[in-house]
């Protein structure tokens, strides 16, 4: 569905846009089993594959895992705060490999592929999209180029070699997301490589909303508020569009739950935009989105072109749920990742200690109550556990910059392969 004007179209097997569009709109899947229906024959991910836009299912999904938090709860005074954490820690049953929520996009994207599909997928990534898409590739023998910017590498780290179809590509040292997604963008141009699409992957977005299923399963009711750290909101917008299908479902409650999301300062793009009140972004210079990128601890919140403004996107799930933004600093992340792991017993990444350090913000000023049914969707932790265990950190396969011609970008790929 165009989310802009409501049209129904035919998914083509990867339609990423309405090609009859007026004007840029996310399309939303319509799936037709309107009712929420767990898969209790299905493993992992795949127990929610009535809202999931696949084809088959892959090996070695995890799923969201919601409970009813005890320590950071009774910290903020909170009655009814759930935790939907996407990470590993197999105390609680999370069992992600990578740590990251971003698996449950790769389990989803992945698997809406066709199996006789010959073409190279492409993914562009700061760090955990990264991370999740090739260790699911390699564990299901799906070739994948992935560019990373070189600074962000150090964060790609695997509990296991990964398989040849793997190759990752990284743009110099001082680029950023943005150029990463410029080599992307160039190497799709080859028609034998495409484009996964990012937020305008109805797969990308339904698999991150699942976040929000695991928690009205655990629940029994949509909750009344949901925080998220954002680099690109894909994962509030997601979870914005699962909440409007469960009301359509009408077991679960008629309420949208406000979307409150935050970013870590200096890179605040869409928190200054909406804070202005406005759906255009400001503009950032590439210099000064790269040297924001540099600065803050929660490298993955720094996508200088997000879907905040166009149709269906971020500024639309805040203004639809009467949602806000927040930011937190460096030593408020630090702060908040020492806190937590006395708390809740685990520790966390800088982004998810973003979505609980707005959290208290809201508790300070208001916003959400004492028996408010509150989710914090705490998007990856665990690495101290799954590190344990043994690890290496995966080295650039090439280094492209994305000013190089196409021709010879497509010449260094092709021979990775």
């Amino acid at each position: 569905m165009n989310v802009a004007d409501g049209r129904l179209l035919q998914d083509e097997g990867w339609t990423l846009a309405d090609p009859q569009a007026q004007s840029p709109s996310l399309v939303r899947a319509v799936y037709e089993n309107r009712r929420f229906t767990p898969r209790d024959d299905l493993d992992g991910l795949y127990r929610y594959a009535e809202w999931l836009p696949v084809r088959r299912t892959l090996k070695k999904s995890a799923a969201p895992v919601t409970y009813h938090s005890k320590g950071l709860g009774q910290y903020l005074g909170l009655d009814n705060l759930f935790i939907t954490f996407s990470g590993y820690h197999p105390e609680i049953g999370a069992t992600m490999a990578t740590c990251s929520f971003k698996e449950t996009e790769a389990f989803s994207v992945c698997a809406r592929l066709p199996e006789d599909d010959r073409r190279v997928l492409v993914v562009q990534s700061a760090g955990n999209t990264a991370r999740a898409f090739a260790q699911v590739c390699s564990d299901n023998d799906i070739p994948i180029v992935i560019c990373v910017p070189a600074d962000n590498f150090r964060d790609l780290w695997f509990r296991r070699k990964l398989h040849s179809c793997v190759k990752m590509v990284a743009t110099p040292a001082g680029t950023d997301y943005f150029d990463a997604i410029a080599l992307g963008d160039k190497i799709c141009r080859d028609p034998r490589y495409f484009a996964e699409g990012g937020a305008k992957n109805v797969a990308r977005r339904d698999g991150m909303g699942t976040t929000v299923l695991s928690a009205v399963e655990a629940i029994g009711c949509i909750p009344d508020a949901y925080f998220q750290a954002v680099g690109s909101g894909t994962g509030a917008i997601a979870a914005w569009e699962n909440n409007l299908r469960l009301i359509e479902d009408g077991r679960f409650g008629n309420n949208k739950m406000k979307i409150f999301v935050s970013q870590n300062v200096p890179f605040t793009l869409m928190y200054d935009a909406w804070k202005a009140g406005s759906r255009a972004l400001p503009e950032y210079t590439p210099e000064q989105s790269r040297r924001a990128a540099e600065v803050i601890l929660a490298k993955v919140l720094s996508n200088r072109k997000p879907p905040y403004s166009i149709a269906g996107g971020l500024f639309d799930a805040l203004t639809d749920t009467g949602g806000d933004f927040f930011k937190a600093t460096n030593d408020d992340i630090v702060r908040w990742m020492l806190m937590y792991r006395n708390l809740e017993g685990y520790d966390i990444f800088p982004a998810a200690a973003t979505a609980v350090c707005s959290l208290e913000q809201a508790v300070r000023s208001g916003q959400v109550g004492k028996e408010d049914v509150v989710m914090v969707n705490v998007t990856g932790g665990g690495s101290l556990a799954a590190q344990s265990r043994g690890y290496y950190v995966k080295e650039p396969d090439l280094v492209l910059s994305p000013d190089l011609p196409i021709e010879e970008i497509i010449t260094q790929i092709d021979k990775l392969f």
